[in-house]
């Protein structure tokens, strides 16, 4: 077996308004049986999560609050990856009138136009956090957390190399978590940035798309798909659909 596990993204990929179709659910069984891994991999902190999506069953790991947080679903346990940040910062940041306004067990969330005065706040107080942007969110981690640190968590756990892996994404977060797998594919409705760094583009779009992924995993492994040694860590990145090449709460990711 070539690929050992699958790592997909939430919202705007795996799904569409929050939600997750019937057919992509049945797609995924497929690919458990298959005796490969699931891993779920999303901006989204659990306790909404899990509202939303009932079926975190199917994975075998899910990595939430971008790259923060790992759940284990057949144990329902979960460990932070990372500290908080001090509770003055979220507390600054309410004096400053900064709504909507989501802490998690790590992260500190809120949406556009707030990103300067996040940044001035982390300035303030001498944080070291980053700040990461996805379509019109505006999440805050320690430096050094993001989908692919979340990933590499759940890889170890789960004992399976990055180069067992494919990725599966759609928006600006996920292209850190795309270029640590060996195999890194978009969906049909991803941002054209994102489809342009990958091996492999689906012909539908959103949990459609990784439908098809699922169904061609199982079917032949992506033997047509071809890499080559472009990303580190052991990933590899190749051309994708018309000659692309890979490199190197309520908040949406």
């Amino acid at each position: 077996m070539r690929y050992r596990a699958l790592a997909c993204d939430y919202d705007g990929t795996l799904a569409t308004g929050g939600r997750v179709g019937d057919d992509t659910v049945a797609a995924l069984e497929r690919l458990a049986r298959s005796g490969r891994r699931l891993i779920l991999v999303t901006g989204r902190e659990l306790d909404g999560l899990m509202r939303v999506f009932p079926r975190l069953d199917l994975f075998d790991r899910v990595i939430a609050e971008n790259g923060a947080v790992l759940y284990r679903p057949g144990e329902r346990t979960s460990s932070p990856l990372a500290e908080p940040p001090p509770a003055a910062f979220a507390e600054r940041l309410r004096e400053l009138g900064v709504d909507p306004l989501s802490t998690g067990s790590v992260i500190v969330a809120t949406e556009e136009p707030y990103g300067e005065t996040v940044r001035g706040v982390i300035r303030d107080l001498g944080l070291e956090s980053q700040v990461i942007l996805n379509k019109g969110a505006v999440m805050v981690l320690p430096s050094g957390v993001d989908k692919a640190s979340g990933l590499a968590a759940a890889l170890a756990e789960l004992g399976i190399p990055a180069h067992g892996t494919v990725g599966v994404g759609d928006a600006e977060n996920d292209q850190v978590l795309l270029s640590a797998c060996a195999c890194a594919v978009a969906v049909a409705n991803a941002l054209p940035a994102v489809k342009e760094r990958c091996d492999l583009v689906t012909e539908r779009d959103h949990g459609a798309g990784v439908a098809e992924l699922a169904d061609r995993l199982v079917e032949d492994d992506l033997a047509g798909v071809d890499t080559g040694p472009v990303r580190g860590s052991g990933c590899a990145a190749g051309p994708a659909p018309g000659g692309r090449r890979g490199a190197g709460s309520g908040f949406l990711a």
